[in-house]
């Protein structure tokens, strides 16, 4: 008897559960833009920017986090200026031989050579002519940094893929290739 009570009562539960859903009326929506957003289109205007803009500029003068300004322009001139003046600002206990000798490796060793001869990989096979041998070249740390840092003749910038600690490794390696030529 008290089974027949039980699934009378289930039975009753049911029918009034599914008997309160109309699909011709749905049901309210406690927070109605979280199931409905309001969809904007790409560059379209918007009422979070002043007068109605499109987007904002940066303010005048800002530079980007972890940014360093390089005073030296990308010019003949400039490359001049950073050979003769621009000295590296790496000391003996932050100068790390073996990181500047593995990023060497890394960028510059496939055209320049493991040992700055001018014979890399690329150059052996024909893909490149005309990569300098550091022997022949009158070049200084801060030559060096100014190439890495704006690129020069068929070498591209390498300022994207190292920071500026990096490249100063990587000149201060060069001249010790330099130094056993």
């Amino acid at each position: 008897m008290k089974s027949i009570y039980k699934i009378t009562l289930l039975v009753c539960i049911t029918i009034l559960v599914s008997s309160c859903h109309d699909n011709s009326k749905p049901n309210y929506q406690y927070m109605p833009n979280m199931y409905e957003p309001v969809s904007y289109n790409t560059y379209s205007q918007s009422d979070a920017f002043k007068n109605g803009k499109e987007g904002q500029l940066p303010v005048e003068g800002t530079i980007n986090r972890g940014f360093e300004p390089y005073q030296y322009e990308n010019t003949p001139a400039g490359y001049e200026l950073a050979k003769l003046n621009l000295k590296s600002p790496l000391d003996s206990l932050s100068n790390d031989s073996e990181k500047g000798k593995a990023l060497f490796e890394i960028y510059c060793a496939i055209c320049h050579g493991n040992a700055g001869d001018g014979k890399g990989k690329l150059v052996t096979q024909g893909k490149y002519l005309g990569v300098p041998n550091y022997k022949d070249r009158p070049i200084t740390e801060g030559s060096i940094f100014h190439v890495q840092t704006y690129g020069l003749n068929a070498m591209g910038s390498y300022a994207n893929q190292l920071n500026a600690h990096e490249r100063w490794l990587v000149s201060s390696y060069v001249l010790e290739l330099k130094s056993k030529l």
